[in-house]
């Protein structure tokens, strides 16, 4: 049996084997999968699980995950890193535009303004993954799918606004990806790039009156406790992706690789099934908790939608190029389009 020594000044650091084999289905596996968000009892952690036994169990055994949640082995950033580098080999993560700026189109303010546009644009077979797979395998990574959450919002105590005018002087955490700060700046808050481990503390301290761009289950379950609004701007559609380093991906057969996208495919298909009930559960549950939940009126969200798209896009450009930009606009969501209820 041949076994492949990934990193093993960081893998025995952790006391952890990585192994993969050179020779294809004849060789065991011992493969580890991460997130920098979500406990065992999330959502996330639940994926996470469900893609370690579909693997373990199509191989019957031969190749084993190891799961580790939110913290454990490291901060965003430093996660990513160690994907990049084969340290950590499968990861579902909202990957950093650090090694590609083109990674934003993950990121795109309004690129989707309901989620009707969304399961078409994200889903397995759609416009937004043709995009990305060609930009994840230029940095090392397989591009295995997207796992949607739902739509985005801003998240603050002791006051909210729901427009431009409105937002001055509220300070927001923003994931520190391009362009989310540039988004929530656009849209009259102040964005302060942060990780998110250091999210909780931020808002005890008051470094932020808030935060942005997750959907209302991780500010309300996370940090009920200190926010008291969540407006539902829908700025973006939070989708996270399920990603390998080529590192092991390239040195397993075509058996094996069958093996992890099969299992992937049950678990985006479960998400993309179960995502907008899991969503507006969760707003059920965050306004039974006692936070309030606001919906901006069609004409403060089209006054944001325009705001952000005229200011935000040509950036989005600059770094993505017009190539790119030109496929988003051709697909991208119609302002003023119907929406489809309260999570849009």
């Amino acid at each position: 049996m041949t076994i492949r020594n990934s990193a093993p000044y960081w893998v025995t650091a952790l006391g952890l084997l990585l192994g993969c084999a050179a020779y294809g289905s004849e060789t065991s596996y011992k493969l580890i999968l991460t997130s920098e968000a979500g406990d065992h009892d999330s959502p996330l952690g639940h994926a996470m699980r469900l893609w370690e036994d579909l693997i373990e169990e199509k191989s019957n055994g031969r190749m084993q995950v190891e799961v580790f949640y939110q913290g454990e082995l490291g901060g965003q950033q430093e996660l990513f890193d160690q994907l990049i580098r084969g340290n950590v080999d499968m990861m579902i993560t909202w990957p950093q535009t650090s090694y590609d700026e083109r990674i934003g189109v993950n990121y795109i303010p309004y690129l989707v303004l309901d989620w009707e546009d969304a399961i078409a644009a994200f889903s397995p077979d759609g416009w937004v993954q043709e995009l990305m797979a060609p930009i994840y395998e230029d940095i090392g990574l397989k591009y295995i799918g997207p796992f949607p959450e739902g739509f985005g919002g801003i998240a603050t105590q002791n006051r909210y606004a729901t427009s431009f005018e409105d937002a001055q002087g509220i300070k927001v955490r923003s994931q520190p990806v391009f362009p989310l700060p540039q988004t929530v700046n656009a849209m009259g808050f102040q964005a302060v790039p942060i990780d998110w481990a250091e999210v909780y503390t931020s808002l005890q301290t008051g470094v932020v009156d808030g935060d942005s761009s997750n959907v209302i289950y991780w500010d309300y379950e996370y940090f009920g406790d200190v926010l008291d609004y969540f407006v539902q701007s829908s700025h973006n559609f939070s989708s996270y992706s399920l990603l390998m380093s080529d590192r092991v991906w390239d040195e397993m057969d075509a058996t094996d690789r069958e093996i992890v996208t099969t299992a992937a495919r049950e678990v985006i298909e479960k998400q993309f099934a179960e995502a907008r009930a899991e969503d507006e559960h969760w707003i059920a549950t965050a306004q039974e908790g006692g936070m309030e939940y606001i919906v901006p009126t069609t004409e403060e969200k089209a006054a944001w939608v325009e705001r952000v798209r005229s200011e935000v896009w040509p950036l989005i450009e600059e770094s993505l190029g017009t190539e790119i930009m030109d496929v988003v606009r051709e697909n991208a969501s119609v302002p003023g389009a119907k929406t489809s209820g309260a999570s849009d």
